[in-house]
Formats: C-alpha cells, structure tokens, sequence
C-alpha cells in the first residue's frame, strides 16, 4: 500500500516537513509495511521557507527587519546552494502571526521589512528572487516594500507619507527615482497562495481585510485606498493591477510587487507542484492525506490543500484533509469537486486555541491514525 502525505503547515504549532513527519509515523503505526512518501508541501504562504530550503539544499540567515508596526524583530531568509537564488517568506517580516490579536489592523500595517529581506538579497548578489506572499497582516498594496527599496509616495502637498494601509487613499504622486537599480538585474518570481484580483467582492480588502483586524467600516476605507493606488499606478505607471489574478494576494502585495519591481506572479500551488515533484510522487497511491491550520473558503483561491487534492482527483485517488480547525462557513458541498472526499478536526473536543497548538502533533498523529483505520476498514468492505 502507498500512502501519500502532503501538508501544509499548520501555523504556529507545525511546520509543513513536521507535520508530514508526524503524520507518515502515525501511518506507520497502523500499517507497517505501508510504503509513505512525505511530500511537505507549501503554497506561498506559512512555511514555505524550509519547503525551499529543502529543495534547493539552501541554509536560512537571520536579518533583521522591521515587522509590521515597524518595531525591529529578527526575521529570515533562504540561500540557496551556489548563492545564486534567494527565497523569502512575507510572513517571516510581515506576517499576522507576528501580531498579537489586539494589534491587528491593517490600516497602520506596513510590508517594509519584505522589501528589506529583498534588499537583502541583493546585498547577497543573488540574480533571482522567489517570494511568498502568504500569511500577511498587511493591506498597503506593498507600498511599504516599495519604500523600502527607494520608492516615495506622496501626497497632495508633496509630503511623503509612511507607507501603510491607511495611506493608499491619499497618495498622489509616486517618485521612482530613488529605486535601487540593482532590481533590473534581478528575476523576481512571485508564490501566491490566492489568486484575488485586488479590487471587488473577491479583492484584498474585502476578502482578507476583516481577518487581519479590519472594522466593517476599515474594510470599505481600504478598499477606497486600494481604488485610488490603482488609479494612480495605472496614470503614472501603466500598470493596470485592479483585476489581475493574484493582485490582491497578501493585501495587494502581489500588485506592489508586480507593479514596482517587475516582478512575475504565479499560482503557488503549481509553482510548488513542480518543486516538490508531487504528480511524480503521487502516482499510484492508495491515499492521500493533505492539511492545514485552518480549513475555510480561501481553500478555493488556490491554498495548499486544494492543489494537493486537484492532483489526487486527475488521477482518481482519494483525498482526506485534515486540519486544526474549520471554518463553520466553509462549502463543504464543493469540497469533493476538488477532490476532497472529507475533512476532519484534530481536534478531540472544546478547547482553548493555545491548547490546540500546544498539543498540535499529538492530534495531528491520533487523527491520521484514525483516518489510516477507517480507510483499511473501508477498503476491506469494499473487497
């Protein structure tokens, strides 16, 4: 029997290599002789990093950065074998997890320490950067990268103002002439957990805004400022970012980085597909048993889970998600249309969400044994 295991991270308690290792032991235990292919998996967002390091037999630095209210943090970035690639995870600098829930607010947020792992890199000599751009506290459209790496933004007065989400409204000039140079010798490919555009019912403000701490009346604040960056990207730059795919991932990070540095947008779930060899390692199996922190609607934007069982489907093989908690608004009617034949909590009853992560492996490694249980039960009636 071949039974395929392909976390995502589940943030804060596991990261995706942990969580695969805790679930491909669990499987074991059930199944001895079971032949288990670990297959860690990342869609841009939490984890990604050691996904890459991994891969690219890099070692990860510390550098130091600003986090999202601009206090200094250590945070990391990968290097690859040869120092010829850089890999970043937004989340290590701009990341919500770095947030205590009361200061969550995407209005005073700021993505300047990305730009400084970017800046980073080219410290480094790098000649291309891959950039993940999930798991963000952010929605100032990357306008704190871009500053971080020489752009202004100013006002109506010509007063530069600090690039943070509550400030996309009262841009109105954007001065390029302080842009590192050294961008235009760099390939920068962009990771997207989603593909939002940046604007609308679907786009960062209104999709994402809330959970990162945003008011209903924020929300529609944001979405104005994200309206007027638009419009002034489009006069002064050309780049016209409203509704492109991937645009709205990380609060508009995906526009700021497209639109400042040239960068190239992918879906991550097909970026990492090819990294991982995952079509090459799932061939032939049995099961497959993906999951995550939180399962919810953002599945369907194209998060980790989703393109793990996309895969399982084209080739006819049952996926199981399991995940840390799920959201009771969550399509559950959709999810088999993906490829996901069910999805269960790990966790074994109430408890407090400190909890849960505290004793993250262990449910994770009593749920995969459940689920290896009723799979082999399943089979033998079906035999």
């Amino acid at each position: 029997m071949k039974i395929v295991v392909a976390p995502n991270a589940f943030k804060g308690s596991l990261s995706a290599k942990e969580a695969a290792e805790v679930m491909a032991c669990a499987v074991k235990e059930v199944v001895r002789d079971a032949r288990v292919e670990e297959v860690p998996f990342s869609d841009g967002g939490d984890g990604l990093l050691e996904v890459l390091r991994d891969i690219f037999e890099g070692e990860i630095v510390d550098v130091e950065v600003s986090d999202p209210l601009w206090r200094r943090i250590s945070s990391s970035i990968c290097i690859a074998k040869g120092g010829r690639l850089a890999a970043i995870e937004m989340a290590k600098a701009s990341g919500i997890a770095l947030l205590e829930d009361n200061e969550r607010d995407p209005t005073r947020t700021t993505t300047y320490g990305t730009g400084e792992l970017i800046r980073y890199a080219l410290d480094r000599g790098v000649k291309k950067i891959v950039v993940g751009i999930g798991g963000s506290a952010t929605n100032d459209g990357g306008i704190g990268m871009a500053a971080a790496l020489g752009v202004r933004f100013l006002d109506e007065k010509g007063k530069e103002l600090e690039p943070v989400g509550g400030n996309l409204i009262h841009i109105r000039e954007i001065d390029m002439s302080g842009l590192d140079p050294r961008i235009e010798r760099v390939e920068i490919e962009v990771v997207c957990d989603v593909d939002n555009p940046l604007l609308g019912e679907n786009g960062a403000a209104r999709v994402y805004g809330p959970q990162k701490g945003a008011s209903e009346e924020q929300v529609e604040e944001l979405e104005r400022g994200l309206e007027n960056y638009a419009r002034i990207l489009k006069e002064r730059l050309g780049k016209d970012v409203a509704q492109m795919p991937g645009a709205g991932a990380a609060g508009g990070m995906g526009a700021g980085l497209y639109a400042f540095l040239g960068a190239t947008l992918k879906k991550g779930i097909e970026v990492m597909k090819g990294l991982v060899r995952l079509e090459e390692k799932i061939e032939g199996a049995d099961l497959v048993v993906t999951g995550e922190g939180k399962l919810d609607n953002q599945l369907f934007f194209g998060k980790g889970p989703f393109g793990v069982a996309e895969c399982a489907k084209e080739r006819n093989i049952p996926c199981i998600a399991l995940a840390g908690a799920i959201d009771e608004e969550i399509r559950l009617h959709e999810l088999e249309e993906v490829g996901i034949i069910a999805v269960f909590s790990i966790c074994p009853g109430p408890i407090s969400l400190s909890q849960a992560m505290k004793d993250a492996s262990r449910y994770l490694a009593q749920s995969t044994t459940q689920v290896i249980r009723f799979f082999l039960r399943s089979r033998q009636g079906n035999t």
